[in-house]
C-alpha cells in the first residue's frame, strides 16, 4: 500500500497554483497518470521519487518516505525510474548499464532476454535506436526490484509500431515482477491497454480516479463509439462536404451537410461519433 498526502505550491504558465493530492494506492496497481500540461503530473512523480520537496506525508508498506520531521535519501527509495530521456551511460555498453544498477548477471539476463536485447548486451548504447535504449532503460529501471516504478510519458517519442511492443513489455515486465507502477501518459490507448486504473488531474487536484474504461470511454446514449479531435479541413466535394479531422495520429474524413459545415471552424476541437452506423460530427 501506498498512501499520498502532499502539498506543494507550484509555479506555472497560468500563475500560482496548489499541487494537493490524497490518494492511496495498492501493491502490484497499474496507475495511469492524465491531465493537460501543467496538472502536475510530473512533479508529483518528482515528490514521490524524493527529487522535489513538499508537505505531507509519503508512506509505502507502512515504512515513512515523508512525513514533517524527515525525507528520505532518493537512493533508499526502492525506485524505478523510466523517462522520455533514456538518461543511459553513453560509454557503457547494453549490459555494463544494466550491472551499474545491480551486479545480479542471471537478472540481467533474464530482463535483456524478455526484451529481446540480449544478442545486443555488447553494443554500445550510441549505435542502438530510440526503441532499443528506450528497452535498455527499462531493463535499468527493473534491476532494483524497485517497489514502485514511474515512468513519465516514456514511449512519447517513439513511432507507433514500436510503442505498441514497447507496451507490451512493460505490461510483461509489471506483471512478472509485481511492481506498483505510476505511469504519465497522454495517450488513452495507452492507458486503457495498460493501466487498472486511471488518475486525471486538474490543477493540482484529481478530478478523476476510476478504471480506465470509465474514464476514457466516452459514448453516451446509444453511441457506438466517440472520439475527439481536431478539424484540420472542410472539402465541397460536388454537392458533398467532408471535414477533414485529427483523431490521435491518424486522419478520418466525415461527410457533413452544408448546414454543419457552416457551423463548424477549421481548428476547432471536435467530437466524432456515430449511431447506427451514421456517423455524426459536433
Amino acid at each position: 500500500m501506498i498512501h499520498i498526502d502532499i502539498n506543494k505550491q507550484l509555479h506555472g504558465s497560468n500563475g500560482t497554483m496548489n499541487l494537493d493530492v490524497r490518494v492511496d494506492i495498492e501493491q502490484g496497481e497499474f496507475v495511469a497518470l492524465s491531465g493537460q500540461s501543467g496538472s502536475g503530473k510530473t512533479t508529483l512523480l518528482r515528490v514521490l521519487a524524493g527529487l522535489e520537496e513538499a508537505q505531507g506525508s509519503i508512506k509505502v508498506d507502512g515504512n515513512v518516505w515523508l512525513d514533517k520531521k524527515e525525507s528520505l535519501a532518493v537512493q533508499k527509495r526502492e525506485i524505478g525510474f523510466v523517462f522520455q530521456e533514456y538518461a543511459l551511460f553513453a560509454n557503457m555498453s547494453v549490459e555494463e548499464n544494466l550491472l551499474f544498477v545491480n551486479k545480479d548477471k542471471t537478472l540481467a539476463k533474464k530482463l535483456l532476454e524478455m526484451t529481446e536485447l540480449d544478442e545486443l548486451k555488447h553494443r554500445g548504447i550510441k549505435s542502438l535506436s530510440g526503441g532499443q535504449k528506450q528497452r535498455v532503460s527499462l531493463c535499468r529501471a527493473f534491476m532494483s526490484r524497485p517497489k514502485l516504478l514511474l515512468m513519465d510519458e516514456p514511449l512519447s517519442a517513439l513511432d507507433p509500431s514500436m510503442r505498441s511492443k514497447l507496451q507490451d513489455e512493460i505490461l510483461a515486465l509489471h506483471r512478472e515482477f509485481g511492481t506498483t507502477t505510476i505511469m504519465v501518459s497522454h495517450d488513452p490507448s495507452e492507458m486503457y491497454k495498460l493501466s487498472t486504473r486511471t488518475i486525471v488531474l486538474s490543477q493540482g487536484k484529481i478530478i478523476q480516479d476510476a478504471t480506465p474504461k470509465e474514464v476514457l470511454l466516452k459514448t453516451s446514449g446509444s453511441s457506438k463509439f466517440s472520439f475527439d479531435g481536431e478539424l484540420l479541413e472542410i472539402v465541397k466535394i460536388d454537392v458533398i462536404y467532408v471535414a477533414i479531422i485529427s483523431i490521435g495520429q491518424q486522419l478520418v474524413e466525415v461527410v457533413v451537410s452544408e448546414e454543419e459545415a457552416k457551423g463548424l471552424a477549421v481548428g476547432a476541437k471536435v467530437s466524432v461519433s456515430t449511431k447506427a452506423f451514421s456517423p455524426n460530427i459536433r
